[in-house]
């Protein structure tokens, strides 16, 4: 498997099933039925995207069909930005009881501010810590694994690492080749926090990209292949989400080539700031 050693000892795959969109139990079947057959084995839900209690049932009917045991998948899940501060640990007891598990392997905070405040309010950085502390308590019980934040700008992560207990493990975000997001990769490699890109093909309009176009044909390669090997080849795990079974198995294949030296600067010099997720947490004090 190729994978990563989290500061938490686990080990987290480089490649795993993003179900962001996915909202039905149809739909997650086909998608994760498909991933199974290629050799995902990491799976990523929040409480937002509204579906834990469908993927916790898919997976636990498909596991035994594939031959595998619960421990042979890694489950990724986030709290909620509603259940900030003083609800965060019914938000998290929510997702285990959604998914279905004794246990979560990596459980992350979703978003740095909290649904309803104004971006200014400084409860944003009290719930924060409320959340985080609670996160440390389910960590310290084993029903989180692995515990970590997505979303989190330089500013909301520098403050997390000088008052927590137990650091976090993965930062989850936007990354791709137009995106790289340096300054945090390196704050995160400093501390010993493993860096998750979302997003990795820029919601699609990357596959578009004259650039990353040309270096697939190149390397005979789908631009999609192309975006997801250049985030693994730095040690970036990633989350494509396709609801397509076919392109679910072609953006498995990323581990039998490697982009050339040239080939990964001229990805890289494609950075620009550019970011498809229209929420943007810079602004939450």
């Amino acid at each position: 498997m190729n994978a990563v050693t989290l500061n938490s000892g686990k080990q987290l795959p480089l490649l795993g099933l993003g179900t962001y969109k996915l909202h039905t139990y149809e739909e997650l079947y086909k998608s994760v039925s498909a991933a199974l057959d290629a050799g995902y084995r990491a799976f990523d839900t929040a409480a937002a995207y509204g579906n834990e209690g469908y993927l916790g049932q898919v997976i636990r009917e498909l596991l035994p069909k594939h031959g595998l045991a619960r421990s042979d998948v890694f489950l990724i899940s986030k709290l909620g930005p509603e259940s900030h501060g003083p609800r965060a640990k019914e938000g998290c007891l929510r997702s285990l009881q959604q998914l279905g598990c004794e246990y979560i392997d990596l459980y992350l905070v979703h978003w740095p501010g909290v649904v309803g405040l104004d971006p200014a309010d400084p409860l944003h950085a009290r719930y924060r810590l409320q959340s985080w502390s609670v996160l440390e308590e389910l960590y310290d019980s084993k029903k989180f694994k692995a515990i970590g934040v997505s979303n989190y700008t330089t500013r909301h992560l520098l403050e997390l690492l000088e008052s927590c207990r137990v650091p976090p493990a993965v930062l989850q975000m936007e990354c791709h080749p137009k995106l790289v997001q340096k300054q945090l990769r390196d704050i995160c490699k400093e501390a010993g926090i493993h860096f998750q890109a979302y997003s990795s093909l820029g919601k699609g309009a990357l596959l578009k990209d004259p650039e990353v176009k040309d270096v697939a044909e190149s390397c005979g390669r789908t631009p999609a292949q192309v975006l997801l090997r250049w985030a693994v080849q730095q040690d970036i795990s990633v989350l494509p989400r396709s609801s397509q079974p076919l392109l679910v198995q072609q953006n498995s294949k990323i581990f039998d080539f490697e982009l050339s030296e040239n080939e990964m600067l001229r990805l890289c010099a494609l950075n620009c700031g550019t970011r498809y997720c229209t929420r943007d947490s810079t602004s939450i004090k």
